[in-house]
């Protein structure tokens, strides 16, 4: 910190009532090489950190309006506060030191100030600031390469589809999302729209694949009382809810060529007419589509009308299949794993190498979803610990239609005879596998294939006892 052109860069905000006391000290300080700016009290510093953001603040305790208590109480409630050096009169050092525990300073001096000692106290603090800063810096420089709000990859393809994100988020256009099923969509129009200007307005979603056509205009537009048969009550719309903010129209191909034509009008309009009603609605809506559809098909098939996907398609993101970024698998699993730790209740830290290996070598058809339901059934096997091979399905990794083995539990298996009636070789093939798990009817349930909920009704009809497992 001895270097000039290293002080040059160190605001230095010094806080005190009486003029007499910061002027001179102002003074000095910018004679050390740092730039000093003052204030008169806690109020008119809160308002000089506006425009200047200092590295260190030296601060009087006792002050009109606004103290250097309440100065520092409110910085630190913020999070923004820089290290601070309290000045305090003699007699007041347990105060100084109540300050420097409570509220967080940097450290104290006594007044009269000695200039050599607040000049290395000042090069102290403002290291500290500095490191914090780099800190910060860094952290967010990874982040801002590894994540983006939900997503995470820091494969090639997905920097490129963090670049778009970034670059079309600001702005109003609409964008539409194409991948493979299980990729991620959803996650990229959520993106979009948290880091867009809308991202204080609502996030709305609709499945059009998933909705029946007899409600589609429905749930897109709204309906007035009576509108049809089952329309007891007037209800807004997804563009209604969605004001202000985003609407996501999720496999947009499925939609109904009648409802496209009518969304098309909607989308040059900025205007809604709920069903059976005869106002038209205002509305400001950002618009985000996706689709697993091969574009090209649809259009020629005319599942997709050409005029609704020249308006919607200004920005278009491809997301690339898992198979294509198996780079981000590490990291990709190491998140899954966190949330599904969280959602539960267990304390599972990672896969093992072996894990990782059958990981990189599959296909991936189901894409971050499969990864997701993979892991969820191998986080609740494991409970805690290491994610092993025996903690993944039985037939992870062959291929769709191919039969893998038979699953037996070493060294017991069930034995049948001829003439076993189906209760009785369910009831024997339960009772096995709560013994496989020592009892833990979550992880039997799994194994077995059904519900929780199922393997209580099994055991309640057979008569199975059980010991309650921890």
């Amino acid at each position: 910190m001895g270097n000039q052109a290293t002080r040059q860069s160190i605001n230095v905000l010094i806080v005190d009532d009486e003029e007499s006391q910061r002027g001179p000290l102002a003074a000095m300080v910018s004679a050390w090489g740092f730039n000093a700016e003052t204030a008169g009290d806690g109020q008119e510093a809160l308002a000089k950190l506006g425009t200047f953001s200092a590295n260190v603040i030296v601060t009087d305790l006792m002050m009109p309006r606004m103290d250097g208590f309440e100065l520092m109480k409110r910085l630190g409630a913020d999070g923004n506060m820089p290290p601070a050096i309290v000045l305090t009169a003699f007699g007041n050092i347990e105060t100084a030191i109540q300050t420097i525990h409570d509220l967080g300073a940097f450290w104290f001096m006594e007044k009269p100030i000695q200039p050599a000692a607040l000049r290395v106290l000042i090069e102290r603090a403002a290291s500290q600031s500095k490191l914090a800063e780099e800190t910060e810096r860094l952290q967010r420089q990874l982040q801002y390469q590894g994540v983006l709000v939900d997503m995470v990859g820091t494969s090639p393809p997905m920097q490129s589809v963090f670049s778009v994100i970034r670059q079309v988020a600001p702005s109003k256009a609409a964008v539409l999302v194409v991948g493979e099923s299980g990729t991620g969509k959803e996650l990229v129009a959520r993106a979009v729209h948290q880091l867009s200007p809308r991202n204080s307005g609502p996030f709305v979603a609709i499945n059009c694949a998933a909705m029946p056509e007899t409600l589609m205009e429905s749930e897109l537009f709204g309906h007035e009382k009576g509108a049809f048969t089952g329309a007891l009550e007037r209800r807004a719309g997804c563009f209604e809810l969605a004001q202000h903010g985003t609407l996501l129209l999720d496999e947009l191909a499925e939609m109904p060529p009648g409802t496209q034509a009518k969304l098309l009008r909607v989308l040059e309009d900025s205007r809604v007419r709920r069903l059976g009603g005869k106002a038209e609605i205002s509305v400001d809506v950002r618009i985000i589509a996706a689709t697993n559809r091969n574009l090209d098909e649809a259009l020629k098939k005319g599942d997709l009308r050409e005029d609704l996907f020249y308006r919607l398609n200004v920005f278009q993101i491809v997301l690339p299949p898992l198979r294509q970024r198996l780079a981000d698998l590490p990291l990709l699993t190491e998140t899954l794993i966190t949330n599904l730790n969280r959602k539960h209740s267990c304390n599972v830290t990672n896969v093992n190498a072996e894990v990782m290996e059958a990981f990189k070598k599959y296909a991936w058809p189901g894409n971050i979803r499969e990864l997701r339901n993979v892991l969820e059934r191998a986080v609740i096997m494991a409970g805690e610990g290491v994610i092993q091979m025996p903690h993944l399905p039985y037939d992870f990794g062959y291929a769709m239609g191919a039969r893998p083995p038979a699953q037996v539990f070493e060294p017991e298996c069930v034995r049948l005879s001829v003439g076993t009636t189906v209760a009785e070789a369910e009831k024997a093939l339960i009772q096995l596998t709560l013994q496989h798990t020592k009892n833990n009817k979550t992880r039997a349930a799994d194994i077995l294939g059904i519900s929780l909920k199922t393997l209580f009704n099994k055991l309640k009809e057979y008569a199975v006892e059980t010991v309650e497992s921890a």
